[in-house]
């Protein structure tokens, strides 16, 4: 003879994924995002900020903030920064970046790194960061700062032309 058993089962509740106590990541983002504005390893730093004031006795340049940089990690992850830097050599390139606030520079380059721009800063920045993102050929922080303007953004027919030109001016496919 033969034996049959038949098994009939219910799950009544989700069944929850045990995962092990331990599964190493790949350190690679966060080694990169560790060497942000690292002046050691760093073979470029950009002067933002600094402006040419013009008296009528002189010129003056004010205050500026460095940030430090990598070429090679530019030329992969924003090409019109990176073509700023030049070659360069194994000598330090200064760039001065004169028409972007440092602030909004720092999450750039923070976000090259591998780093998250904060919602709240996306929303109280989001044409900065489009129009700088635009201007060193970072996309995909393009169109998070776009995606986010969107969102916040209240049209009203005072403003639509005035977005409708920021939109074709900055190729934002989403506004």
């Amino acid at each position: 003879g033969t034996l049959t058993i038949e098994v009939r089962m219910r799950l009544t509740e989700p069944a929850s994924i045990v995962s092990p106590q331990f599964i190493p990541e790949n350190p690679i983002c966060k080694n990169i995002l560790n060497i942000f504005n690292d002046e050691e390893s760093a073979d470029v730093v950009f002067e933002v900020g600094g402006r040419q004031v013009e008296s009528s006795r002189e010129k003056a340049k004010t205050s500026h903030v460095d940030f430090h940089a990598h070429r090679l990690i530019l030329k992969k992850c924003a090409p019109e920064l990176a073509d700023m830097c030049g070659s360069g050599g194994d000598n330090m390139t200064a760039v001065p970046i004169t028409d972007v606030k440092p602030d909004i520079f720092r999450h750039v380059l923070y976000y090259v790194y591998g780093g998250k721009v904060s919602d709240e800063e996306l929303k109280a920045n989001a044409k900065d960061l489009i129009d700088a993102a635009d201007k060193f050929g970072i996309v995909s922080l393009k169109l998070e700062a776009e995606a986010c303007y969107v969102k916040t953004a209240t049209l009203t027919i005072d403003n639509m032309l005035d977005n409708l030109l920021y939109a074709d001016s900055k190729n934002c496919a989403l506004l």
